[in-house]
């Protein structure tokens, strides 16, 4: 959401979620943890802070895909496809 809407308050960034929209609180932690992470930075107005992305969504994709492969891969593209390929549970409904 912080891509689509370039910049903004936890609120804005709340706005467009779809019920059940998590707790406020939630997403503020959240956010914060991405700043912490080197992702989202922000200006302070006040107590107020604006959000925005420092990295491009497919820096951030590329930085996930990579942490997933490691963590969960073995760093091998063929496991990860060999996973999706074998797993009955999902199926191309689970990613519309």
């Amino acid at each position: 959401i912080l891509w689509e809407i370039e910049r903004g308050f936890v609120k804005d960034i709340l706005t467009p979620m779809t019920d059940p929209k998590p707790a406020y609180n939630t997403v503020s932690t959240i956010v914060r943890i991405l700043e912490r992470k080197g992702f989202v930075s922000h200006k302070s107005y006040g107590k107020s802070h604006e959000y925005f992305p420092i990295v491009s969504k497919d820096e951030y994709r590329s930085f996930i895909i990579k942490k997933m492969l490691g963590g969960y891969f073995d760093n091998s593209f063929g496991k990860l496809t060999d996973f999706f390929k074998n797993d009955e549970t999902l199926n191309t409904k689970a990613f519309q």
